[in-house]
């Protein structure tokens, strides 16, 4: 057994928002990307912006579980393939109808008692439970 993973009780859980040196280099490469995509004429850079961008939201702003994650990503491709079949490789016709279940995963996930994203110490009554590990 590999002795660096821990059991699930071991795991020190964490709240709040989570920013590292690393998710500022992400998301100034992926800006540069966006940028250069977008000068070169390429209509698809706003994708990179919109998944690199709910990305962070998810992962370090709200902390969505991977479960809501996989759905609104989900959602996303088929959102933005059924765009494109119809010929509008355009950015506002798909967020009109990705913004609301982006929406929706952040409402879900912050009803949670296991929510522990921005401003969970004012939102979730049941935080210390979760950050104990008795949820």
């Amino acid at each position: 057994m590999n002795s660096n993973v821990k059991a699930p009780s071991e795991v020190h859980r964490t709240s709040g928002l989570r920013l590292s040196l690393a998710d500022v280099a992400i998301l100034f490469t992926a800006t540069a990307i966006v940028w250069w995509m977008g000068r070169e004429g390429n209509e698809m850079a706003w994708i990179v912006a919109v998944v690199v961008g709910h990305f962070f939201l998810f992962c370090n702003v709200f902390r969505l579980r991977r479960s809501l994650e996989l759905w609104w990503a989900a959602v996303f491709v088929l959102n933005v393939g059924w765009w494109l079949a119809q010929g509008q490789a355009g950015w506002l016709p798909a967020m009109l109808y990705q913004g609301p279940v982006t929406v929706i995963v952040i409402v879900i996930e912050m009803l949670s008692p296991r929510y522990h994203g921005i401003g969970a110490r004012w939102i979730n009554r049941r935080l210390d439970d979760y950050l104990e590990n008795k949820i």
